[in-house]
């Protein structure tokens, strides 16, 4: 028996909500598991390949870490590994392969851990709930975390909701871009932080867009990461008089995150986008998504 799971890639922070709000998108990680006698690690596809094939590896550091906290002796496993998620681009690459890893290993061991448990361990695993909790359970997901556990809302986001990625094609690590945050706030940006934070929570569950260009805003992370991003401000105040219902840069960056409605018309906001881009000498691909409410995704192949 061969053991496929699907995890949806994820954007967090959609501007002020730093941490704690995430959404997914149709973009996958794919981990296929089946017990044999010898650990084997098969990373598929160029991106992949200079993933370690040991233990390190992310996703079975996520498969041990839930055999740990299920008290179970994980067996030895062909893992193979595919990916459609830029890596270190904001689209929470590295959370989607904590999830599928996970997930995978809850499977095999007949789903000792129910979803709450499940999000908690991710959440533990990545510091933070927001890109992990988005692709374990799909949509839009705000939540907190006091290091241990999580408490979390999912919302299903509109149907007529889509997102325009920008993404660039250079790197940017997150540890670098939470590096350049400043350690301490004044009292009027933390106001500002806190009203916009949930206006947007308010409008991802009442699905609301109209709010989406103002709930959008933040001054806890973007206006610093922007000397690390070329052409971010003007992105993201552009973005919006050119056809965007909001825009955020996309985790820690360096993609941008631009939402639409269905069926309109996105061609000035791609020209914009891209003028923006080649004035700052930034080669990037721009991709329509449609978002994703389901969230990890399993299933089961028999062996022939």
């Amino acid at each position: 028996m061969t053991i496929e799971v699907r995890a949806p890639a994820s954007s967090a922070n959609l501007g002020p909500g730093f941490d704690c709000v995430g959404i997914s998108f149709a973009l996958y990680t794919t981990v296929r598991v089946k017990v044999q006698d010898a650990l084997e690690i098969v990373p598929i596809g160029p991106d992949l390949q200079d993933t370690p094939r040991d233990e390190s590896n992310i996703v079975y550091q996520a498969m041990l870490a839930l055999s740990e906290a299920a008290g179970q002796q994980l067996p030895p496993v062909r893992l193979e590994i595919e990916s459609g998620i830029p890596l270190a681009r904001g689209l929470g690459s590295s959370a989607a392969a904590l999830v599928a890893g996970m997930v995978a290993a809850n499977e095999l061991l007949d789903r000792p851990l129910d979803t709450q448990s499940l999000f908690d361990l991710a959440s533990r695993l990545e510091g933070h709930p927001d890109n992990a909790g988005a692709s374990l359970v799909g949509g839009a997901v705000v939540a907190t975390f006091d290091g241990q556990g999580a408490k979390y809302l999912q919302f299903q986001l509109p149907e007529n909701l889509r997102a325009l990625l920008v993404v660039p094609q250079y790197a940017l690590e997150t540890s670098k871009a939470r590096g350049i945050l400043p350690d301490t706030y004044s009292r009027t940006d933390m106001v500002f932080q806190l009203s916009h934070a949930a206006l947007l929570a308010a409008g991802l569950a009442s699905g609301n867009l109209a709010v989406f260009k103002e709930a959008m805003r933040d001054r806890l992370h973007q206006p610093y990461r922007a000397a690390l991003v070329p052409g971010l401000l003007e992105l993201l105040e552009g973005a919006p008089e050119h056809g965007a219902l909001g825009a955020a840069l996309s985790g820690a960056g360096p993609s941008v995150l631009c939402f639409y409605e269905a069926n309109s018309d996105v061609s000035a906001l791609k020209a914009f986008l891209t003028g923006v881009l080649e004035q700052h000498g930034v080669t990037a691909l721009l991709e329509e998504l449609p978002l994703d409410n389901a969230g990890v995704q399993v299933s089961l192949h028999p062996e022939n």
